[in-house]
């Protein structure tokens, strides 16, 4: 798991809190370019957030929150649909790679989103979801039996 794309973030996530004009969007596209990860510096990202293999192909969007402790795959969508608000993906969730989650809703927490899956639809905590589009497969889960690190 890599952490480096976030660290990256969180330095012009900072700057742009502080209202640094153009160097964190400057920075933003150091990170793609270095990372393949396009992480604007509006987002909000928790901490502990992981990227596999270094965020390769990762898009989130310019309003989307990530909580804490969150682990995305590569390839993975974190976007809009046209005239909605943005994802809220809340703390200790898992995206495998491939994952698509778009429009105003939330995946809730201890969630687990299977590989490829679009998700249209709020996910309810300790869940899993998978499927085109995503639909619950099993709820009241407890993470530790899925995720082993």
């Amino acid at each position: 798991m890599s952490r480096l794309p976030c660290f990256f973030y969180y330095f012009y996530n900072y700057l742009y809190r502080m209202g640094v004009p153009l160097l964190p969007k400057l920075l933003c596209y150091i990170n793609r370019i270095i990372f393949g990860a396009y992480i604007p510096a509006s987002a909000k990202i928790g901490k502990g957030v992981r990227f596999s293999y270094g965020g390769a192909a990762v898009v989130v969007h310019s309003r989307a929150v990530i909580g804490n402790n969150c682990t995305i795959g590569p390839a993975v969508t974190i976007g809009r649909r046209k005239g909605e608000g943005a994802p809220v993906i809340e703390d200790n969730v898992f995206l495998a790679g491939g994952v698509k989650i778009l429009g105003e809703i939330v995946i809730g927490e201890g969630s687990i989103v299977a590989a490829n899956s679009v998700v249209i639809k709020g996910v309810p905590k300790n869940s899993v979801v998978a499927g085109i589009p995503a639909k619950i497969v099993r709820t009241d889960i407890d993470r530790k039996d899925y995720i082993t690190w």
